[in-house]
């Protein structure tokens, strides 16, 4: 299935994305849902909103905003799940350094979850959100992180479809590398500032 320009996707993946594609707005929340929390369509999602963004324009914001809500949906799923079956697990794999580690995230975990959730794949999201629940990480932190980075990039994929059409989805695909390497940086760069922001004044000085 071609879902712009040279753009492929092979097998299920591209039949169950075509089906999808004619029911909208649901549609994209099913396929989010899938893709954030049982299943994996890497770059899907992220194709198919902005395909619809270059056939109808003046409806961009709300398939991103039915994009946002099917992967918050399939995250807070994921980190309910997590959270109840994962804390003995992460007990006994932790050890002694659990209560570091937990320490870590709680100051960390907007800056995590936002910069995995800005990005386009192929960076990982899943395990950001398995650990955010099997830590305790507060649901407001993880919804509200979420919301910011997935609002932030769906909308930005939306406009850069309007105004580039294929070659932007064309772009996106041939630099999953690139893009990987970014988010890496981008993480490091947001757990920095974040540590930075919070430190008392006189630290800074």
């Amino acid at each position: 299935m071609v879902l712009s320009g040279g753009s492929k996707t092979p097998g299920w993946t591209a039949r169950l994305a075509a089906t999808l594609a004619f029911l909208g707005g649901p549609g994209i929340f099913l396929l989010a849902f899938l893709d954030s929390s049982v299943l994996s369509f890497p770059v899907v999602t992220d194709l198919l909103i902005m395909r619809q963004a270059m056939r109808s324009p003046s409806r961009m914001i709300y398939f991103a905003a039915m994009a946002v809500a099917g992967s918050l949906a399939g995250c807070i799923w994921l980190y309910w799940l997590a959270k109840k079956g994962g804390e003995e697990y992460y007990r006994r794999r932790a050890g002694k350094s659990r209560g570091n580690f937990r320490r870590w995230m709680e100051r960390n975990a907007f800056a995590c979850v936002f910069a995995a959730s800005l990005l386009p794949p192929p960076m990982p999201f899943k395990p950001f959100v398995l650990v955010a629940g099997m830590t305790q990480v507060r649901m407001r932190t993880f919804v509200l992180a979420l919301l910011a980075g997935r609002g932030l990039r769906y909308l930005l994929e939306g406009w850069l479809a309007i105004r580039y059409g294929a070659q932007a989805m064309d772009f996106m695909v041939a630099h999953k590398l690139g893009m990987f390497i970014t988010g890496l940086a981008t993480i490091a760069i947001a757990l920095i500032l974040t540590r930075w922001i919070a430190r008392p004044p006189q630290q800074k000085a």
